[in-house]
């Protein structure tokens, strides 16, 4: 394994590692998720992802009513209530004493910090698998260019390891940030939501300008490029959102592949396991003519689109 004596010592929270992954790149792959993001898409499938910092997860149904929580608790914000325990989340500091004691698994931290080596063993056990489909490692979030140096420093890993690498972003960084990274980048996986930057800055809660030039950037100095693009009723699900996206993709040269990611509801059962309201709630997901008729008038620009991914 290679030794990196020159990076800081730094161990960023990865609230997880999906092995077997088949929607992350090319071939099947292990796929580390980076905890914390600045952006705030109200769509986002993985709000565990949003902050940096240790959260708790309560999956209720996993619940045998031992009682352990509610002694660990030191907030006094665990009760018992028919047999099962409920959370007082404005009393919670997701300090995970309550995680520690839950046996059946219904409390866990969606956090774990982790060096570059020990990430890398994990990646390792897959290896026939990568070799034979023409897999490798994804790095993804959250933003994984929130925490540079160890991305740098697992990506550095990775080649050297002889392992394919692609990393899926929103482009939130400096360009002085992605300019050390992109050398050791075999795919990036660039997300792309919104053209419009007031509504992008309303639904996101950042502006576009950064994340469209440095997708411009990385285009012209020829990395190679899968576009993502959330499909979201009533956001960007519109003849003009549509018409600029493709626009916009068309014009990036080298760039020819689209995915386009039909939204779906799946997220809200993990909000309500952080203790959070899920912000679309009822929101229904595209139907398969609208998907269908979206994907067509994207390939009128000469793109090579790819429904899922």
């Amino acid at each position: 394994m290679p030794q990196f004596p020159n990076f800081p010592t730094y161990q960023p929270p990865i609230f997880d590692i999906k092995r077997f992954s088949l929607h992350d790149g090319p071939g099947i792959r292990t796929t580390v998720f980076l905890k914390g993001c600045p952006l705030s898409c109200a769509w986002c499938h993985n709000p565990e992802s949003q902050k940096s910092t240790p959260e708790l997860i309560f999956r209720a149904e996993r619940c045998l009513g031992c009682g352990a929580c509610v002694d660990a608790c030191p907030e006094e914000a665990i009760t018992m209530a028919e047999g099962r325990s409920v959370t007082a989340w404005a009393r919670c500091t997701h300090c995970g004493e309550c995680a520690q004691v839950c046996y059946p698994g219904a409390r866990e931290m969606a956090c774990q910090e982790m060096t570059v080596e020990e990430v890398l063993e994990i990646v390792e056990r897959d290896r026939p698998f990568y070799e034979e489909s023409g897999g490798g490692v994804t790095f993804s979030g959250g933003e994984p260019l929130a925490h540079p140096d160890f991305l740098e420093a697992a990506l550095v890993a990775c080649r050297e390891a002889g392992l394919h690498t692609a990393l899926d972003t929103s482009g939130h960084a400096p360009w002085e940030v992605i300019d050390r990274i992109r050398p050791h980048v075999d795919l990036f996986l660039y997300d792309v939501k919104l053209l419009d930057d007031a509504q992008h800055q309303n639904d996101t809660g950042v502006s576009n300008r950064l994340l469209l030039a440095n997708l411009q950037k990385l285009a012209e100095l020829g990395h190679n490029i899968h576009v993502r693009t959330p499909l979201v009723p009533g956001i960007n699900v519109t003849p003009a959102q549509i018409q600029a996206l493709g626009k916009f993709v068309a014009q990036l040269p080298g760039v020819s592949r689209l995915d386009v990611l039909p939204y779906h509801e799946m997220a809200a059962e993990k909000y309500r396991r952080l203790g959070r309201d899920y912000p679309l709630h009822g929101l229904q997901s595209p139907d398969e003519e609208t998907v269908q008729k979206t994907a067509r008038t994207l390939r009128e620009f000469g793109l090579e689109v790819h429904v899922g991914g």
